[in-house]
């Protein structure tokens, strides 16, 4: 009977170590998680009601992007025609530059972009803008 009992607590602190051991792995933690990029500082004046603000026709608009994303990933368009841009980068972020075309004045105008982070996801934004008529 002596035996048995002292079997018993040894059984079950094995079992214990076992089960504790097993949880503890994650294959989640091994992966690295990705930031998205971020976007901000948009330059011009996003359309809203009641405000109804205007750009000028052929502004530049420039906005940011995390440092974490890639630059030549950056995709950058405004009524599904890509739009030609600049990207000064420093280790603080990346400063996207563009001008409006002439074609878009007296119109609404979204201009997206999409960017890759270096460990591969990806993010957009978008603004609403209306150009003044020349």
């Amino acid at each position: 009977m002596k035996a048995t009992t002292l079997f018993n607590p040894i059984l079950f602190i094995a079992t214990v170590l076992f089960t504790s051991t097993t949880m503890a792995y994650d294959p989640g933690k091994t992966d690295e998680i990705c930031k998205k990029p971020q976007f901000r500082d948009f330059n011009l004046p996003v359309y809203q009601e009641p405000e109804k603000t205007e750009v000028p026709p052929e502004s530049t608009l420039s906005f940011m992007i995390s440092p974490w994303a890639k630059p030549d990933t950056i995709k950058l368009t405004a009524k599904n025609q890509h739009l030609e841009y600049t990207v000064e980068s420093n280790s603080s972020f990346h400063r996207v530059k563009a001008k409006l075309p002439a074609a878009f004045n007296g119109q609404y105008v979204r201009i997206n972009v999409t960017a890759k982070a270096d460990l591969g996801c990806y993010d957009n934004n978008g603004w609403l803008i209306k150009i003044a008529d020349k």
